[in-house]
């Protein structure tokens, strides 16, 4: 297993890495909406569908994404955008992990999946915009939720104690997500007072909201990450299923690698703004 994990790795760093180096923002934009699309056909089968349905729902998304990377007329508002998939955000999160379980009025496959649908665009979109503001920035939201990640994984392991969800992720502990919040508070502050580090997410969350404000807003991010995870835990766990899919060996599907970016990505963008 840990071979295969990293044999799967390596290869996602020999496409992505030159992605990120020397593709055009077109480029970029395309091949992350190929990605995202695969997540959406994931999306699409944990909420219920079958059959072609999950591929039908994915070649919908992955032509919208096309329109707005190639036709000269189609265009949404980011920020609109972006608003849209905080407050589907809000209802699917404040909605269900409090009781570990969708309320019925989310629950319904084609509900599920029109949230799905925006969800995914708005975090690819997000994705997108970071991406033509520097290939720095991009990383520096990316690393925000990798060090929430890893500094929790390790923290909670260390430490111990009750757990953070236990109907939804038995292995998450409160510990965990406290580790994961103070690391990200730090990394924040690092790269908003380091010179030569203005492009980052710390240092233009605190140029727009003071350093004081960054570092409440990297905390909340970091909560949102865990937020993430643990609700494709629960649609996961709804649907039966350990992975989402298989088609990444070793680390299961693609929402299983993007489930806690995918609130956070909109709502940087929102904080951040696409020109500041």
């Amino acid at each position: 297993m840990l071979r295969t994990r990293i044999i799967t790795a390596l290869v996602l760093l020999a496409v992505l890495l030159p992605l990120l180096a020397f593709a055009d923002a077109r480029s970029f934009g395309m091949a992350m909406g190929v990605f995202a699309a695969a997540g959406m056909w994931e999306w699409a089968r944990l909420a219920g569908l079958r059959g072609w349905r999950p591929l039908a729902w994915a070649a919908v998304w992955l032509a919208l994404v096309a329109a707005m990377l190639f036709s000269p007329v189609a265009a949404l508002d980011a920020d609109g955008s972006f608003a849209l998939a905080t407050l589907a955000w809000v209802a699917l999160l404040a909605g269900s992990l409090p009781r570990a379980a969708l309320p019925r009025s989310l629950a319904a496959p084609v509900v599920l999946c029109l949230l799905g649908f925006l969800v995914l665009f708005a975090g690819w979109m997000a994705l997108w915009h970071a991406r033509r503001l520097g290939v720095g920035y991009l990383l520096s939201v990316l690393m925000l939720v990798w060090v929430a990640d890893v500094a929790a994984y390790f923290g909670g392991r260390a430490i111990g104690g009750p757990k953070l969800a236990p109907r939804l992720s038995p292995g998450k502990t409160l510990s965990g997500a406290l580790c994961g919040v103070l690391a990200v508070v730090g990394y924040t502050a690092v790269s908003a007072v380091l010179p030569g580090l203005h492009d980052t997410l710390g240092a233009r969350l605190a140029l727009r909201w003071s350093l004081p404000g960054a570092l409440l807003i990297a905390a909340l991010l970091a909560l949102l990450s865990v937020a993430g995870d643990l609700f494709e835990s629960l649609l996961k766990r709804r649907a039966g299923v350990k992975d989402s899919s298989g088609l990444l060996p070793g680390h299961g599907g693609v929402l299983d690698r993007i489930d806690a970016l995918l609130p956070v990505l909109p709502v940087v963008m929102l904080l951040v703004g696409l020109g500041t």
